[in-house]
């Protein structure tokens, strides 16, 4: 067998998570062999897997403490003074 030979790898996916991955990779002017030798040489190279692997997923209310941080939304709370601070907190408790 040559160094660089071609082999045939078969894979199962959901029919419609292919269909849009084609249109996805179509968009990027890919195919799937190309797409899916790519990856590999990737993880190959970086010896990982070339994307984040996570269970994470973050909740509803998450997400809008993210996208306020983002804004600059709700980062402080200004007070006139010391006093005017410390019985805010103290009423917190």
């Amino acid at each position: 067998m040559a160094a660089n030979a071609n082999v045939n790898v078969t894979l199962r996916m959901d029919k419609n998570l292919k269909q849009r991955l084609q249109e996805l990779l179509s968009n990027l002017g890919l195919d799937m062999t190309t797409y899916f030798t790519m990856s590999a040489r990737q993880a190959v190279r970086e010896q990982c897997i070339p994307f984040k692997v996570t269970m994470e997923v973050p909740n509803a209310e998450t997400r809008k403490a993210m996208k306020d941080t983002i804004e600059g939304k709700g980062l402080s709370k200004e007070y006139s003074s010391f006093e005017e601070m410390m019985r805010d907190i103290d009423a917190e408790d």
